[in-house]
């Protein structure tokens, strides 16, 4: 397999302060720990683009835009959009590199450059609703992409993925009444962002489960719940937000995952996408806080994604 990984160094510009757990230490944890494992030379490495504003705007809307663009405050300064979710002044171009590797990501995917994809970006992304940010992200950067796919690439039906602890609102939100969509996911509940879980339906299979769950629960539903919805919707590309905050290390949530649970998903996922969408995946790195937990997991990803375990 050819994979790549996506970065830029203008995402870890992006700061909201010292007490903040979205922090830029999260991207050198990862590359700390992808220099560890010795992936040089077997993943190739991109420099994301800047996204235009077009791409931003297939899923959001012009206020969202503005909001993050024209709120940027003098060095030194914070600009809340709210409790948890502020702006410096490099937020707007650490966003756009990140909805831009993932825009790059599905463009090179989709051609054949590389079979899939990470992308090492932040702020994440899958909280950020059509017309709001929240939560740490301010675009949606998977959502965004999946909107690359169908409406630039002429895609007619793509998958979302997401197995960050905490619900994808956003991204539910995005594609809750587009056929072209199906969102699998589990989350724990009740939990941030206490939005009530959605009816289990063809596209939408959005799993809460209890504080406490690990491996054992997660697999089960995905075997139980995830597969057979996405072998019967038959996708032909599959997006992940590869959120790493269920892990057992992570006190941002209240799961048990280890990095093993972590390379089994990636492989069933990578399993659906070999069968129905010729191997491509695009995955966009979300949460994930707990610094040597994040860098062990992404790297059991990113090996699951290369067929490298």
């Amino acid at each position: 397999m050819s994979t790549a990984i996506y970065s830029h160094p203008d995402c870890a510009l992006h700061q909201m302060g010292s007490w903040h757990p979205e922090a830029p230490e999260r991207l050198r944890a990862i590359e700390d720990q992808l220099i560890l494992a010795r992936l040089e030379g077997l993943v190739e490495r991109v420099s994301a683009p800047l996204a235009d504003e077009a791409d931003i705007l297939r899923n959001h809307t012009q206020g969202a835009l503005d909001l993050v663009r024209d709120n940027l405050p003098q060095a030194g300064e914070l600009y809340p959009l709210d409790g948890d979710t502020l702006l410096c002044k490099d937020s707007y171009r650490a966003a756009l590199r990140a909805a831009g590797a993932a825009v790059a990501a599905t463009d090179a995917v989709i051609a054949g450059t590389v079979d899939n994809a990470f992308c090492a970006v932040r702020p994440p992304g899958h909280h950020a609703r059509p017309a709001e940010p929240m939560g740490f992200c301010l675009f949606n950067n998977v959502a965004i992409a999946a909107r690359r796919a169908l409406d630039v690439h002429g895609l007619e039906r793509v998958a979302i993925v997401d197995f960050d602890v905490h619900h994808g609102n956003g991204t539910a939100e995005s594609f809750k009444d587009d056929p072209r969509v199906l969102m699998a996911s589990f989350f724990q509940h009740p939990f941030y962002p206490y939005t009530e879980p959605e009816p289990i339906t063809p596209t939408c299979v959005n799993v809460p489960v209890p504080a406490y769950s690990g491996g054992d629960v997660v697999r089960k539903l995905v075997v139980e719940q995830w597969l057979p919805a996405l072998h019967a919707f038959r996708p032909q590309m599959i997006f992940i937000s590869a959120g790493f905050d269920a892990h057992k290390e992570d006190d941002m949530g209240g799961m048990a995952l280890v990095e093993a649970d972590y390379a089994w998903i990636t492989h069933q996922v990578a399993d659906i996408a070999r069968r129905y969408a010729g191997g491509r995946i695009v995955s966009c790195l979300e949460g994930g806080y707990a610094l040597s937990a994040l860098g062990r997991s992404v790297v059991a990803h990113v090996k699951a994604l290369a067929e490298l375990d």
